[in-house]
C-alpha cells in the first residue's frame, strides 16, 4: 500500500499551523491586482487586498490554478511513491476542479481529486478528515470513499458585516447595500451544492448579530453535530468579536476542538473584511 499526500486549493483557507501539524500539501489559486498576477498565500497576503481596494475602488481578480501547476505537483509526488488525493474548491464556483481532473489524468499514478462542493473552510474540514483518516492507515480508495460520504454533511455559511465587496463583485446592487448598510443588515451566506445563496438577514450590531448567527446555526444541527471540530473563520475581524464567537461555540459543549483561521486572499477578494462563519459537520 502506498503512502498516501493529502493536497488542497489554497481556498481551503488552512492556517500555516494546521498545514504543518497534518502535513497538507497546498496548491495556490491566482489573485490578480491589475496586471500584476499573485499566488494565494505565497506571494500575497490578505491584507494586502484591503489597501488594494481602498485606493482603486475596485476588486482583485481571482483565477484558478492552471492545468501545469497541477501537473507538475502531482508528477513530483507520484513519482516519490505517494498516491494522491487532491481537494478542490467547488466545481460551481472554479475551475480549478476542472483542471485538478484534467491534469491527474496526464499523471501516471493515483491521483484522486475531490470536488469539496465548497470553499474556505468548508473544504478545510474534509481535508482534515481525510489527514485523520490517513493516519489510521487508511489506503487512498478507503479515504476518497468515506469523505465522498462526507462532502454533503459540512454546513458552510458566513455573515457578512458590509455589502460593499458583494456590491463591487455585481452580487447585489449599489441600492440593496446602501439600504442593507442604513438598517444595519447583515445577510447569512450559505453553501449548499457546491453554490452560494442568501438566507436570513440579521439586523443590529454586529456583536449582537453573531449571538444570534451562533445559536440559530447549533440550534438547529442540534444532536446531528460531528463533534469532532468546528471552524472560526474569518476575514479582519474585531478580536473581540472573534473571542466572543469562539466562547459561544464553546458554550454548546459539542466540539473537541474550535479552531480559529482567517480566510486567505481569494476568499478575501469577493467578501470583505468583517465576514465571519462557523463551519462544521453533522453527521446525517
Amino acid at each position: 500500500m502506498n503512502k498516501v499526500i493529502i493536497s488542497s486549493d489554497s481556498t481551503c483557507d488552512l492556517s500555516a499551523a494546521l498545514v504543518e501539524r497534518y502535513g497538507v500539501e497546498v496548491i495556490p489559486l491566482y489573485v490578480n491586482l491589475g496586471e500584476q498576477s499573485f499566488k494565494d498565500g505565497l506571494e500575497l497576503k490578505a491584507d494586502e487586498i484591503y489597501g488594494y481596494v481602498a485606493e482603486n475602488h475596485q476588486l482583485p481578480k481571482t483565477a484558478a490554478a492552471t492545468i501545469p501547476d497541477y501537473i507538475e505537483k502531482f508528477s513530483q509526488w507520484v513519482g516519490e511513491g505517494y498516491d494522491v488525493i487532491h481537494f478542490s474548491i467547488s466545481s460551481s464556483m472554479s475551475c480549478s476542479h476542472q483542471n485538478a481532473r484534467l491534469a491527474a489524468e496526464e499523471v501516471e499514478g493515483n491521483v484522486y481529486v475531490i470536488d469539496s462542493a465548497n470553499l474556505s473552510t468548508g473544504s478545510g474540514l474534509l481535508v482534515l478528515d481525510a489527514c485523520d483518516l490517513r493516519d489510521e492507515g487508511k489506503a487512498a480508495e478507503e479515504i476518497v470513499a468515506e469523505i465522498e460520504k462526507r462532502v454533503p454533511q459540512v454546513r458552510a455559511s458566513f455573515v457578512v458585516d458590509t455589502l460593499d465587496y458583494l456590491r463591487m463583485g455585481g452580487r447585489c446592487s449599489a441600492v440593496a447595500a446602501l439600504g442593507a448598510n442604513l438598517l444595519k443588515l447583515h445577510p447569512r451566506i450559505y453553501v449548499e451544492g457546491g453554490k452560494m445563496s442568501v438566507a436570513e438577514k440579521y439586523r443590529g450590531t454586529i456583536d449582537n448579530v453573531m449571538v444570534q448567527y451562533v445559536r440559530q446555526m447549533l440550534g438547529r444541527d442540534g444532536d446531528k453535530l460531528r463533534k469532532n471540530r468546528c471552524f472560526v473563520t474569518h476575514t479582519k475581524c474585531n478580536a473581540e468579536t472573534v473571542e466572543k464567537v469562539k466562547a459561544l461555540v464553546a458554550e454548546a459543549g459539542v466540539f473537541e476542538e474550535i479552531l480559529e483561521t482567517e480566510a486567505g486572499c481569494v476568499i478575501t477578494s469577493h467578501c470583505g473584511a468583517g465576514t465571519l462563519g462557523i463551519l462544521y459537520e453533522v453527521t446525517e
